[in-house]
């Protein structure tokens, strides 16, 4: 028997409180967490796997997410044991029932002198079967404890928060083969826009936009004139902070300095002296961004090497801060044909600089499709190809003229031949 299980054995009594403590936090948050909207990975994971990282940038509302879990799988378990009550109301009930979930953040001082194996041991005896863990990047050899809690306790679910430095699925030994990870981004402009008007359109494909957007976006126009949110959108829809009362650039410059003082230098194990540069880079790229990486000039304006400077501009891309457009079948360490903002949001947080139209409009699309697709850049005249076959333009306003491919058109209200009105691509999630 390993050490950890030794002490485990041996304190089950010591840590009778420990669980109650754990639990009340855990009420508080679900009691207090609200998401306004039902997020559509909701119904797309496999809640049945026993291991799942929900993997998303900062300020994307992976916590609530969690939370949201919890109340449903409560709901059930609560509505489940109403009825065996009525069913047999003599029956003598447990004055200690056991409960199904229990959320943790792993940034817990209990964390200091105990395991996350030693918490999993004691909430699987008192009966739980759903274990969700949060900041886990905070707690030393997360991978190889969750790999012994997933191998130790077969009716043990663990569903984690990931930050998308953190590594998981292919880059990780211990997780390999028995994690299953899913990404949550940000709100689309659909789930914005339900949220704004209070209506519940669905998510389209791809392919349903390519081939029906002409009757789609009529069918969404006559309930509602997206244009009229979509600016705002753009502004600020992206991240659910927009939904609190405080200063949404406030918040959201609170998420990009951490992405970087804590997904980039602390996962990534960067000297704090370095972080000023980091900084650098990164308003660099959002003064100019959409445009061709100049690694030279920029390498020179920071005081680093080409190499680190590459490295560096990989961890914004990592940390969810940019996105990199390359060609087919070409990727980091190469440079690539084009770099954007992740999102419009963290795109106009250089308020010293008026974002033409058409970066907003390029931005959106590349933020839009890249989620659920492959976009890369295209040696054609066309701006983007979409998994290896569909090529597309983006434009800022509609031509009386057909276009000759699939082109979104950011100031175009409803569809019409091959001109699909931008602000459609937010319907693919």
């Amino acid at each position: 028997m390993e050490e950890n299980e030794v002490i485990t054995e041996n304190l089950q009594e010591q840590k009778g409180p420990m669980l109650n403590a754990f639990f009340r936090i855990h009420d508080y948050l679900v009691a207090h967490s609200t998401m306004p909207i039902r997020r559509l990975l909701m119904d797309e994971i496999n809640w049945d796997d026993r291991l799942i990282a929900i993997k998303g940038g900062r300020g994307v509302g992976k916590t609530d997410f969690l939370l949201t879990r919890i109340k449903e799988i409560e709901t059930e378990w609560r509505a489940k044991m109403a009825e065996e009550e009525a069913n047999a109301p003599t029956k003598r009930r447990s004055s200690k029932v056991s409960r199904p979930c229990l959320y943790v953040s792993m940034n817990d001082f209990f964390f200091t002198r105990h395991t996350l194996v030693e918490l999993a041991s004691k909430f699987v005896r008192s009966g739980g079967r759903y274990l969700f863990l949060d900041q886990l990047f905070k707690y030393p050899n997360w991978s190889r404890e969750l790999k012994r809690c997933y191998r130790k306790y077969e009716d043990l679910h663990i569903v984690f928060c990931a930050t998308p430095v953190m590594p998981i699925d292919e880059d990780n030994n211990d997780l390999k083969d028995i994690v299953k990870t899913y990404n949550l981004r940000g709100f689309s402009f659909r789930e914005y826009l339900n949220l704004q008007t209070g209506l519940r359109f669905r998510s389209y494909s791809l392919e349903e936009i390519i081939n029906r957007h002409s009757s789609i976006s009529r069918e969404i126009c006559e309930r509602v004139r997206p244009l009229d949110y979509f600016k705002a959108y753009l502004h600020h829809g992206y991240y659910p902070s927009y939904l609190e009362s405080k200063s949404f650039e406030a918040s959201l410059l609170k998420v990009m300095n951490s992405q970087l003082e804590v997904d980039v230098l602390m996962i990534k194990q960067i000297d704090v002296a370095c972080l000023h540069k980091l900084r650098k880079l990164l308003y660099i790229l959002m003064h100019d961004a959409p445009c061709a990486l100049n690694i030279s000039n920029i390498s020179e304006e920071i005081g680093l090497s080409r190499a680190t400077t590459m490295n560096y501009v990989k961890y914004l891309k990592d940390s969810r801060l940019i996105n990199l457009l390359y060609p087919e079948n070409k990727n980091f360490p190469m440079k690539p044909t084009k770099v954007y903002m992740h999102n419009t949001n963290v795109a106009r947080m250089d308020f010293t600089r008026e974002i033409a139209p058409m970066d907003w409009f390029e931005t959106y699309f590349y933020m839009a499709v890249h989620g659920a697709h492959r976009v890369n850049a295209t040696e054609r005249s066309a701006m983007f190809i979409v998994d290896s076959k569909y090529f597309f333009d983006v434009k800022e306003k509609g031509s009386s003229r057909d276009a000759i491919r699939p082109t979104a058109v950011g100031e175009l209200e409803l569809g019409r031949g091959n001109q699909i009105p931008l602000w459609l691509f937010g319907f693919l999630y």
